[in-house]
């Protein structure tokens, strides 16, 4: 009988570790995960925010990934998030949710906070291009003066983004795409406009991180990004945010400075990780000494909890 209850205890010790992580990542409110530019819910089995949502659910969050245009301005692109989130609170029962966007998903996650705060609890924004983008600025630049040039590449690149829709499963007809809208929202002069909007969360200067607004209406910021371009050798996408990481005179993930990046909370602004592995991409080829982005999810899901969030 001793042994048996020995049996027991030891059952029971092996099984509390492993109850208590299943709850790790189980916030108060779900998490919408908010995609950037030429972003998607999975195409061919593989989705933007790569095993992201699975090892979250695996930690007992409850875990939506948005649908919004892949190109679009931030306002458009916040409504349909906005629209979204209604659907996620009447699926869940949820009175709010806690918003984690990436790269152009950081503004369209802001946009909903600011003009629908009593349905978020908290905003995140993962490399958030929260000051802009020196990358759109020279595209736009290249773009100015031929009405052909704009319309021909708007072509191509909403042609491209459309394919993405219909390869994800989406109806581009219903998220509307605007790849030159998209590119204004994401330069210093567009984010600036925008910023002028819709404060909230942002610091008293650039680069500062002096918790100003960290809660504002309710709700509660952070931030966090990486600060290097070339992370893997094995990477194909590395050696094209090396290139475009040239276009900044400050560190930068190869799209977004960690500057820009700052809102509410900064968390961490130089993790060993470029734009991409931001989001566990490419298929999980990150950077071999820096921890794993989808850790860095999770680990934030239970700051969440732990705030009541």
């Amino acid at each position: 009988m001793k042994k048996f209850a020995l049996l027991m205890m030891s059952v029971a010790l092996l099984w509390a570790p492993l109850s208590h992580a299943s709850t790790y990542a189980k916030t108060q409110y779900p998490i919408v995960l908010v995609h950037g530019l030429f972003g998607f819910d999975d195409v061919l089995w593989v989705d933007y925010f790569y095993k992201i949502p699975y090892k979250l659910q695996r930690k007992g969050a409850k875990v939506y990934a948005a649908t919004v245009s892949p190109a679009n301005s931030t306002e458009v692109r916040g409504e349909q998030l906005l629209s979204y989130v209604n659907q996620v609170l009447a699926h869940s029962g949820a009175e709010k949710v806690n918003l984690i966007g990436h790269s152009h998903g950081g503004p369209t996650a802001r946009y909903v906070a600011s003009v629908a705060p009593s349905k978020v609890a908290s905003v995140t924004t993962v490399a958030g291009v929260n000051g802009g983008s020196p990358v759109a600025d020279i595209v736009l630049t290249g773009l100015s003066g031929s009405d052909v040039l704009q319309g021909t590449t708007a072509t191509v690149f909403n042609g491209f983004v459309n394919i993405l829709e219909l390869l994800s499963g989406s109806n581009p007809s219903q998220l509307p795409t605007d790849s030159l809208a998209a590119l204004r929202s994401l330069s210093t002069e567009g984010a600036n406009q925008f910023n002028q909007r819709y404060p909230e969360g942002l610091p008293s200067r650039y680069c500062a991180n002096d918790g100003r607004q960290r809660e504002s209406n309710g709700v509660q910021y952070f931030s966090w990004s990486g600060g290097k371009t070339y992370t893997n050798v094995f990477d194909v996408a590395d050696p094209l945010l090396a290139l475009t990481g040239l276009a900044f005179s400050e560190t930068n993930d190869g799209l977004v400075s960690s500057c820009s990046s700052h809102l509410g909370n900064v968390l961490k602004d130089n993790y060993r990780m470029n734009h991409l592995d931001e989001v566990n991409q490419t298929l999980g080829i990150t950077h071999l000494f820096e921890t794993d982005p989808a850790q860095v999810y999770v680990r934030h899901a239970n700051r969440l909890k732990g705030l009541g969030l």
